[in-house]
């Protein structure tokens, strides 16, 4: 008996200095104030919950009222210091290498691969990025201008004969055939599997809570989206290293090429997650900012004028109205890139957070972030702050006219910052600016279901937008 009751009471004193343990974390020096949750969960689960607003997330603000905008939580089971302070995000962006490296819960890792860009540091990813923009760098761009202005206006000729266009996948399936088609040479209209199918697998899977047991949305993303979209990379991949292409064409040959050279750095692993990485990046963020730009178009009839206004004026300044857009043209939108896609990227919030890692002990104003903890920035509490944005939730692009911020600042992070500024940015840029350049002037549009945005830590998502077309009568 006595012997049972020295085993309970050990039981139970180990389980209680665990528990103190796991919500009163060492350090040397003062944590920021905050809550480590329970064992093992952390946070975790109140992370994950929805938000049904165009608000900061209930996760963050609720916190952020409570313990300011510096705090501790620990989610799937890992410490974190959440900033929405824009002076240490920008601190946490400028001292990658040094202070912080790119670090991302095992949960996302898993969905992206080991070895994708965002987990990779110092001269590989700095390599990668030198590969990447070889594609979306000025000159891929400025070629890929006359090809991205031909699939915007193919699109909205054929939903202008359509009853009613779901924005959010039609813009999506538009942009995801145009890169891939720059990226792997895929036909969706010739080949026999539906590359962009193991995507929308892998979306919805993406910002589920990661339980991987069979028959979870997690699960299905990593075995039926992740699987199948890495096995059609590895297949393509194999196939063309048995049979090179005599013109090599894409950006898969490039990588090829890479692969092959002697003394390569570049590995088959690599290689894949990276395509794998850039097909998904490209077209799922585009079309969510895209689809939200023409919402706002809707309920702003003033902000519409003024943008059809300068995209008019670059048609009545041509000597033949029916030409192509031409790159001076296309850099000429001022309007379009300093104001209206700088207020709806503030507003659409796409990327909700952005994980680092701390490698030192690093003091910030009182509090000290441990070496080995993670640190969360989060946009939309930057871009939401009414002390630096007056009614912070209302679309109002004029706002930047006397803004130098056009791509990362303190105030400014939509596209990350410091030396893991977005590399497909500029590209982005281009599809929204050529893509509203011909809506604006060739058509009209009128909702026919506004359809909502459920936000998550994950993604958002402006579901069920539908609109009608009209071409315009000259």
């Amino acid at each position: 008996m006595w012997a049972l009751f020295i085993w309970v009471s050990l039981l139970l004193i180990t389980i209680t200095h665990w528990v103190y343990s796991w919500r009163n974390p060492k350090c040397r020096g003062k944590l920021p104030p905050g809550s480590m949750g329970f064992p093992l969960l952390g946070e975790t689960i109140q992370f994950f919950k929805p938000n049904p607003t165009s608000d900061i997330p209930p996760f963050i603000k609720q916190r952020v009222k409570k313990h300011g905008p510096i705090f501790k939580t620990n989610l799937v089971g890992r410490p974190v210091i959440v900033s929405t302070d824009p002076d240490l995000s920008y601190f946490v962006f400028q001292q990658e290498g040094r202070c912080f490296q790119s670090w991302y819960p095992d949960t996302f890792t898993n969905i992206f691969g080991k070895k994708n860009v965002g987990s990779l540091h110092g001269f590989m990813y700095k390599y990668l990025k030198s590969m990447v923009l070889t594609l979306f760098g000025y000159d891929g761009l400025k070629k890929m201008l006359p090809q991205v202005e031909l699939t915007a206006n193919k699109r909205l000729e054929l939903w202008s004969n359509q009853e009613s266009v779901e924005l959010k996948d039609a813009t999506a399936s538009m942009i995801f055939d145009l890169t891939a088609k720059k990226l792997i040479s895929h036909d969706p209209d010739k080949s026999s599997e539906n590359l962009r199918a193991n995507f929308v697998a892998f979306i919805r899977g993406l910002i589920s809570f990661p339980f991987n047991i069979p028959g979870t949305a997690y699960h299905k993303c990593l075995k039926v989206g992740r699987e199948n979209a890495m096995k059609m990379l590895r297949n393509m991949l194999q196939e063309r290293r048995k049979k090179p292409r005599k013109n090599p064409s894409d950006f898969f040959d490039y990588v090829i090429e890479e692969i092959q050279k002697e003394g390569t750095i570049l590995t088959e692993e690599i290689a894949l997650d990276l395509m794998f990485v850039l097909l998904f990046a490209s077209f799922e963020t585009t079309s969510l900012a895209l689809t939200l730009a023409i919402k706002f178009l809707s309920d702003d009839p003033e902000v519409l004028k003024r943008l059809t206004e300068e995209h008019e004026t670059i048609l009545r300044n041509r000597e033949d109205a029916e030409s192509g857009l031409t790159w001076e043209e296309y850099k000429s939108m001022t309007y379009t890139f300093q104001q209206f896609i700088n207020e709806t990227a503030r507003l659409a919030n796409i990327v909700p957070a952005i994980f680092r890692k701390a490698l030192i002990d690093i003091k910030y104003k009182d509090y000290t972030i441990p070496a080995g903890w993670a640190v969360m920035v989060c946009p939309p509490a930057v871009h939401l702050n009414p002390d630096k944005y007056e009614d912070p939730l209302v679309f109002n692009p004029s706002r930047w006219e006397e803004s130098k911020s056009n791509n990362a600042s303190k105030h400014f992070m939509a596209f990350g910052g410091g030396m893991r500024f977005c590399v497909g940015t500029d590209f982005t840029k281009l599809q929204m600016a050529v893509f509203l350049h011909s809506l604006v002037t060739k058509y009209r549009w009128e909702e026919i279901k506004g359809g909502n945005i459920l936000r998550t830590p994950g993604l958002q998502f402006p579901n069920g937008y539908h609109v009608k077309l009209h071409k315009k009568v000259a």
